[in-house]
């Protein structure tokens, strides 16, 4: 009878163990991003977003159009809010009914990652004007955030934003409204030119991931049914052991 248990211990914990390593792939894999970012207070600015996320490690790509040319643009990945971007007809508190950004606080929520071309990438670059790009070139970076920031970043609750805009068409940042960020500063100089979701595009895992099959649904399937017969032919074979033993004793 020992024996017996013991056969059939073995052959059920076949169906247990295997079956955790698809979870642990896909929590070690990498996590594709894509964002296409449209105007806001009527810049006429938009932009495409590429990136993944690789534990928390960031890697994002970011080509403008219609931005200001000469003029610095800052850039962050806001989180909160209701992770999305107000329409472009939005009014707000900055001349002429413009949107600042506090005004659309609600919708992309706070900054979480300061696009920053060097140095630091924290909220509080979030006004480095020297360090973020200027007019309208590609934009490319891998930094490390921290690890609640990936995996929101990862679970799709991104948003990216693009600031700087000309209100009045002078061609440089001026005019009497000040920032609501930084009384110093123009409103322009910070109000939101640009913004998009950063969605999830895919998950690829170590070893072959959702893109292949090899660590989706079907392979996932596959290994179930692998595993399981495993456990049912082991149970088969210490019923029959068993029942074999019984027959020896009975002669």
């Amino acid at each position: 009878m020992i024996k017996k248990t013991l056969a059939l211990s073995a052959a059920l914990a076949i169906t247990t163990l295997p079956l955790a390593a698809p979870a642990m792939a896909a929590s070690s894999g990498t996590t594709e991003l894509t964002g296409s970012l449209t105007q806001l207070n009527d810049s006429g600015a938009s932009a495409e977003v590429t990136g993944s996320i690789t534990g928390d490690e960031l890697t994002i790509d970011i080509t403008p159009q219609g931005l200001l040319e000469g003029a610095p643009h800052a850039q962050h990945i806001h989180i909160g809010g209701t992770n999305s971007c107000p329409s472009n007809d939005m009014e707000g508190s900055g001349a002429n009914g413009a949107l600042q950004v506090t005004d659309a606080a609600g919708s992309y929520g706070a900054i979480a990652v300061s696009l920053t071309t060097e140095g630091d990438t924290s909220p509080d670059s979030g006004l480095a004007v020297d360090r973020f790009p200027v007019g309208n070139p590609t934009y490319s970076r891998t930094i490390q955030v921290s690890p609640e920031v990936a995996q929101q970043i990862a679970d799709g609750d991104g948003v990216v934003v693009l600031h700087g805009v000309d209100l009045n068409g002078s061609g440089a940042y001026d005019g009497d409204v000040m920032s609501d960020l930084d009384p110093s500063l123009p409103e322009e100089a910070t109000d939101p030119a640009a913004c998009g979701t950063l969605d999830v595009a895919s998950m690829s895992m170590p070893g072959g991931g959702a893109d292949t099959g090899a660590g989706g649904a079907a392979g996932t399937q596959t290994l179930t049914l692998v595993v399981g017969g495993a456990a049912v032919a082991a149970a088969g074979a210490a019923g029959l052991a068993y029942s074999r033993r019984r027959a020896g004793q009975r002669g």
